[in-house]
Formats: C-alpha cells, sequence, structure tokens
C-alpha cells in the first residue's frame, strides 16, 4: 500500500493514529483570551507551581496516549515570547489530506505568537514528507478571527463542516475555509449563561465532538429552536448516533472529545477525567460502544488555560 494510499486510509475512518502535541515551559491562566472564554479561572497560585502542575498533565496524557499506541509528536515550546496557551496548538494549525496544513488568525495578540514556522518543518523531518499550506492569518489585521479545530468541528468522511459562531469563528471566513477546503458548511450558535446574561461560547470544540459513527453534542447550548433541530438533522441524516450531554456536563469539557486511532486501526476516545466523571453509566456505555476511553487528568490544565484534552491536540493527517 503506497502513501497516498494510506493518507486517504485515515479520512476513511476520520480520525488518524498521528497528533502534534506541544509541551508547555510557561503555562498560566491568560488574561488576553479570558475576555471571552468563560471556563477560565484566574490563578490563585504562583506560576511555578502552575507549570510544574500543568507539566506533569501534559507529560501524563502524552504517556497514555502512546502506550495506547498512538504516534505522539510532542514539540517543546520557547520561553521566549511568551505564549501561556501554546498548550492548544489546534487552535493555530490544522493538516489536511494531500499534505495540506492551514494556519488561522487567532484573537488574542499573544496567541498570535504561538504560529511556529520551525514546528512545521521539525514535522516534516520526522514524517519525511513536505507540507503545503494555506494562510489565514492576514485577517487578524480585518479582526477577523478563525481558530482552527477550536472554531471548527470537521466531519471528514462526510465533508461537513460545523462551526459556533463567536467573537473567535467569524461566519464569512469559515464559509470561506470550507470552499476552499471542500466543506459543506454548518453554522449555529451556541451560548453559556454568564452571570445574568446569555454569551457566545467560544470554541465549537467545546460542545461537540464527531467520531466516526457517533457524535457527542450538548444540543441544548444551541438555543434557537431552528438551529437546534438542523444541527440534530444534519448529524442524524449523516449517520451519527447522537450522545447529548448536558450543560453541566460540557462544563465539564464533555463535549471536548478526540477520536483517534493506534496502527493497528483500535479507536479510542481521548477524554478529560472531569469530563468522564460527569458521564452517567449509560453514556459511557454509549461511547464504549465504539472505541474504548482513554481518560486523561488535566484538572490544571482545564481550570487555568479554559481547555481540555482535545484542545491539546492538533491531529496529523
Amino acid at each position: 500500500m503506497n502513501m497516498k494510499t494510506k493518507m486517504y486510509e485515515k479520512y476513511s475512518s476520520g480520525c488518524t493514529n498521528t497528533v502534534l502535541m506541544i509541551e508547555p515551559v510557561a503555562f498560566d491562566y491568560n488574561p488576553e483570551t479570558a475576555v471571552n472564554n468563560y471556563f477560565q479561572q484566574k490563578n490563585q497560585q504562583g506560576e511555578s507551581e502552575t507549570q510544574q502542575l500543568a507539566l506533569a498533565e501534559f507529560r501524563g496524557m502524552v504517556r497514555k496516549l502512546r502506550e495506547a499506541g498512538i504516534h505522539v509528536i510532542t514539540l517543546q515550546d520557547t520561553p521566549y515570547p511568551h505564549t501561556p496557551d501554546s498548550i492548544f496548538p489546534n487552535n493555530w494549525i490544522s493538516f489536511h489530506l494531500n499534505n495540506h496544513v492551514v494556519f488561522y488568525p487567532m484573537f488574542a495578540e499573544n496567541r498570535r505568537l504561538e504560529r511556529r514556522m520551525d514546528i512545521l518543518l521539525e514535522i516534516e523531518n520526522q514524517l519525511g514528507r513536505k507540507f503545503k499550506y494555506t494562510d489565514y492569518s492576514k485577517f487578524e489585521n480585518e479582526n477577523i478571527f478563525l481558530e482552527g479545530t477550536g472554531s471548527i468541528v470537521c466531519d471528514r468522511i462526510n465533508r461537513i463542516a460545523y462551526a459556533s459562531i463567536s467573537p473567535r469563528t467569524h461566519e464569512a471566513l469559515f464559509k470561506k475555509f470550507c470552499r476552499e477546503m471542500d466543506f459543506r458548511p454548518v453554522c449555529f450558535q451556541a451560548t453559556q449563561e454568564v452571570i445574568d446574561d446569555l454569551l457566545p461560547i467560544y470554541h465549537t470544540n467545546v460542545i461537540m465532538c464527531i467520531a466516526d459513527k457517533y457524535a457527542v453534542a450538548c444540543l441544548s447550548s444551541v438555543r434557537n429552536s431552528a438551529e437546534r433541530e438542523t444541527l440534530k438533522r444534519e448529524l442524524t441524516e449523516s449517520g451519527k448516533e447522537i450522545i447529548e450531554i448536558s450543560i453541566e456536563q460540557m462544563n465539564h469539557f464533555a463535549g471536548n472529545m478526540l477520536q483517534l486511532k493506534n496502527n493497528d486501526g483500535d479507536k479510542f476516545v481521548v477524554l478529560s477525567e472531569s469530563a468522564y466523571n460527569s458521564l452517567s453509566e449509560s453514556q459511557i456505555s454509549s461511547l464504549e460502544k465504539f472505541n474504548k476511553l482513554i481518560v486523561a487528568p488535566v484538572p490544571t490544565i482545564e481550570k487555568y488555560g479554559g481547555g481540555s484534552v482535545r484542545c491539546m491536540i492538533a491531529e496529523v493527517f
């Protein structure tokens, strides 16, 4: 089987066996992202302690993935410039078929510093192939943002892309991505209660996960009934069994899962310990019907970073 056939085989199941993860050197609460990421909590402990805890959680998750037979490419962040959210690379880069990479425009100015060409070059060296890329980062000059597979949840099998419109997910740029990358767009808006208001949830991958045969989705976060029914219909008609989660479970990052596979073709879904503990027995049984579970404790990363295990992984296709 040649390399091209192997690449397309990855899309036949919608998941990959190779991922990129960035090891943090100065992980911390980021006030620039906290303005519209309402999952973040201010850091009440020292930066050094926070980094040590986050690093231990990161390495523990990498170990679990590798033990499952998943190929994890780990590259280390640099101390300067300071990038407290570098542990979430899926927001600035995504990988696609035919060695195609997309770079994305980021909402927070200090997150724009995470985009590093040397990371792509190192991946090319490790995998022995060259990538071509599309760069949307210029749209930052127009205050237009689209934060990778945080903003976009892809059904790679059916060529459907889902996006919850928010300050970090611009509808027109999302549709441009879909045209250029051959996806059919499905837009909606998911919101969460913040004090006495309903505000957009910052990323789509917080509320939903698309796997090969199922979808985990917090449908109740889509308050508009027409949009909610459209989302439900799209998932059902594309052959996905919907495992619905509640707002409370979403707040424990139960929507922030990712399906992967190993070299033997065994499938896994990665989720955090917080997400796992929020699920009912029937929901866990539904997940286990389709794949094995990899449960990773990342409480420090979730608390101060406002993201979970899916945010920490950039799939390499």
